[in-house]
């Protein structure tokens, strides 16, 4: 899957579809616009996405996956439901906050292992701004978008924070850390 392989109507079938969702959810209700053979197209394939919302600038949900195994709409929806109200670090997402809301859609490229003997190591073949990250030890594991980078643009901060979401202390280099990198195609 190439970064950008979702055509302009694809993306604004997904972009109305989270909305929908968001719409609904707020009214109490679920929504599920399914795409037709016309719109269907790479939706129906298997994909991995994120959904975040913002308000006001701040972040208001993200969930997603890194796994592609459902139809590429179906992993959109159920991750804007996710976003919006079942994301456990927020409160479920108001009618009145909508307006305030913005929405991103994240679609991921299937991850690439990295191979590396040091932190250091593993900090050379990071691209700022490029890169997603995923890192594993043991039960410990964590993700950032490449999106992160606006607010860690550093390679050394993006891989502590990262650490820290993981559960991992900050100076921790486990023996067993694994490491994934992966690309987005991000549309709002």
């Amino acid at each position: 899957m190439s970064m950008d392989y979702l055509n302009p109507a694809e993306k604004k079938f997904l972009l109305s579809m989270a909305w929908d969702v968001l719409r609904a959810g707020v009214a109490g209700k679920r929504s599920l616009i399914k795409p037709d053979a016309e719109t269907g197209g790479h939706l129906m394939e298997r994909g991995a996405s994120f959904v975040t919302l913002q308000k006001s600038g701040e972040l208001r949900g993200c969930i997603g996956s890194l796994t592609a195994w459902r139809p590429l709409w179906e992993d959109v929806a159920a991750h804007a439901w996710n976003a919006a109200f079942e994301d456990p670090r927020f409160s479920p997402v108001k009618a009145s906050e909508l307006s305030l809301i913005s929405l991103k859609i994240s679609i991921l490229t299937p991850p690439e292992p990295l191979l590396f003997d040091s932190e250091v190591d593993l900090l050379s073949k990071l691209q700022p701004g490029v890169d997603g990250l995923t890192i594993r030890s043991g039960r410990c594991q964590a993700t950032f978008l490449p999106a992160v980078w606006e607010q860690l643009p550093e390679p050394e901060d993006f891989l502590v924070h990262l650490k820290l979401k993981a559960g991992l202390r900050a100076d921790a280099f486990p023996k067993d850390l694994k490491a994934e990198r992966y690309g987005t195609d991000e549309f709002a």
